[in-house]
């Protein structure tokens, strides 16, 4: 199973994954959460957390997922900043069909 790795705070914005693949988040800067929408995820679970440095994964797309754009919200606690605030980025993650698959 291939991983796309995304750096937090750093470029892709946008994640493009196969079917087969996972999404890999990491970020030593802080605390991270990953929050799809809890209707609308190709995942097995919506919500995604792990302490700063250690790497969420999410698992392949749930059988049965559309070939479609998934928008998810990213949360990042860093120490230091201000107890208890978080930054929030919006980010969206693209599920692509493989060639030869129906739509």
């Amino acid at each position: 199973m291939a991983e796309r790795p995304v750096l937090v705070g750093l470029i892709p914005q946008v994640v493009v994954i196969d079917e087969g693949d996972q999404v890999s988040w990491i970020s030593d800067a802080g605390n991270l959460r990953v929050e799809f929408d809890v209707n609308r995820c190709p995942f097995s679970s919506n919500v995604f957390q792990a302490p700063a440095g250690m790497r969420l994964l999410s698992g392949p797309p749930r059988p049965g997922s559309k070939a479609a754009t998934y928008k998810y919200r990213l949360w990042l606690n860093e120490p230091g900043v201000a107890t208890g605030v978080m930054r929030a980025r919006n980010t969206v993650l693209t599920l692509s069909l493989p060639r030869g698959s129906p739509p």
